[in-house]
């Protein structure tokens, strides 16, 4: 029978709410079996949840102590230091993510939002203020780098602002305006933020070097590294942290002192560079040899096709290997707890050991965990989209 094939009409591209659901969560007898039990699990859990939340939950040991939370034992009339060290570093942000867009946008987005809902919640007038300059902050600098092409003054803009949050922090002995705050004064999510960036930015470049140093050939460059990755790797973190703490002192000239955060950032980079550098070198040997002999062929030397031909390949392949050791670097920043550093985990314990709010063990570790959970997750999601940006795994 003929059929008019002006009356077909396209074909359906989607399959529709109750579609979708038959498709994914009811196609067969044991996945709707399944279905129905996630649900009752969700149900149960995310009830009493939520009823111990709203109910039961005593917040105010995390609202009355969000400052100690932040900042740590910071003196609290030089908290305006952190204050516009955000400030910087939101404005630099919004540049970023005008200058490049993409991910840096959705997280700038994302940023600007979360300052957006800190503005309506009821903190103290001060603190509202130093919000609303953050929010102008990040929208002012996309604004400002919407469209314009600062790639490469921005990474040096971003290292100029932590040299200078830095050198903020820490202040100058002898000035009154600005006096010196050791770093043995920092605590909280402001010391995990620096032990966890500065010990990813250092860890790379050693880890890369190590990498090429262990496929080097020359013998002595390669044993070295060899020899340095596998004794690292063998070592628990919390061994190197120990030896940073208790047997550096040892090895140093008596009027050498290095601060504990310096003695556990060197510790943190030596340990995660050993690591780094074994992801980098999967990297590089996946990358395949007629590459190298067409560089080769083409007149370039040792180096040159290392660093324009193999290393981008490389670095390109292992984002998510990477990421996912950068992720668990920012949660072990939680073990300098054991040499005596108040990062965020230890000012939840010493919190906890204020007699007023004995027993609000939930509440204080549910708000560490959430903070670890959306910066993990915001770094994770970061990565995703990289790698659908480069293609990995598809070209």
């Amino acid at each position: 029978m003929a059929t008019d094939a002006d009356t077909l009409g396209p074909p359906r591209l989607s399959i529709g709410f109750l579609g979708w659901l038959r498709k994914n969560l009811f196609s067969t007898w044991y996945n709707a079996l399944l279905t129905l039990f996630s649900l009752w699990v969700i149900y149960t859990v995310g009830g009493n949840l939520l009823v111990w939340a709203f109910t039961s939950a005593r917040w105010g040991v995390i609202t009355q102590s969000l400052r100690l939370f932040m900042v740590g034992p910071f003196p609290p009339e030089a908290v305006w230091r952190v204050w516009v060290c955000l400030v910087m570093a939101s404005l630099l942000f919004g540049i970023s993510a005008g200058v490049w867009g993409g991910t840096v946008r959705t997280l700038g987005a994302g940023l600007a939002a979360t300052f957006a809902v800190l503005v309506i919640l009821p903190f103290e007038a001060s603190v509202r203020i130093w919000h609303v300059a953050n929010l102008v902050a990040i929208v002012g600098g996309f604004l400002l780098g919407y469209r314009r092409k600062w790639g490469r003054w921005v990474l040096v803009a971003w290292l100029v602002v932590f040299v200078l949050a830095v050198t903020l922090l820490q202040g100058f002995r002898g000035i009154a305006w600005l006096p010196e705050i050791g770093s043995n004064l920092w605590g909280g999510l402001l010391l995990t933020f620096m032990l966890s960036l500065v010990s990813i930015v250092a860890s790379f470049p050693l880890g890369v070097l190590l990498a090429l140093g262990r496929r080097s050939r020359l013998p002595a460059v390669s044993f070295f590294s060899t020899v340095y990755i596998e004794l690292v790797r063998g070592v628990p973190l919390v061994t190197i942290l120990y030896m940073a703490q208790i047997m550096l002192p040892l090895f140093l000239p008596a009027e050498l002192r290095i601060a504990n955060v310096m003695r556990v950032i060197v510790g943190m980079t030596l340990f995660t560079a050993a690591y780094l550098a074994e992801n980098v070198r999967g990297g590089l040997q996946a990358i395949p040899s007629g590459q190298i002999e067409a560089a080769q062929a083409l007149g370039l030397n040792n180096a040159y096709v290392t660093l324009f031909i193999v290393l981008p390949q490389a670095l390109r392949m292992v984002i998510p290997a990477n990421v996912g050791l950068f992720i668990s670097l920012f949660k072990d920043t939680t073990l300098a707890a054991i040499v005596g550093i108040l990062e965020l985990l230890s000012i939840g314990r010493s919190v906890l050991a204020q007699p007023e709010w004995l027993g609000r063990q939930t509440e204080v570790y549910l708000f560490i965990a959430a903070i670890f959970f959306v910066f993990s997750y915001v770094m994770s999601y970061a990565s995703y989209r990289l790698e659908a940006a480069l293609g990995v795994g598809k070209r």
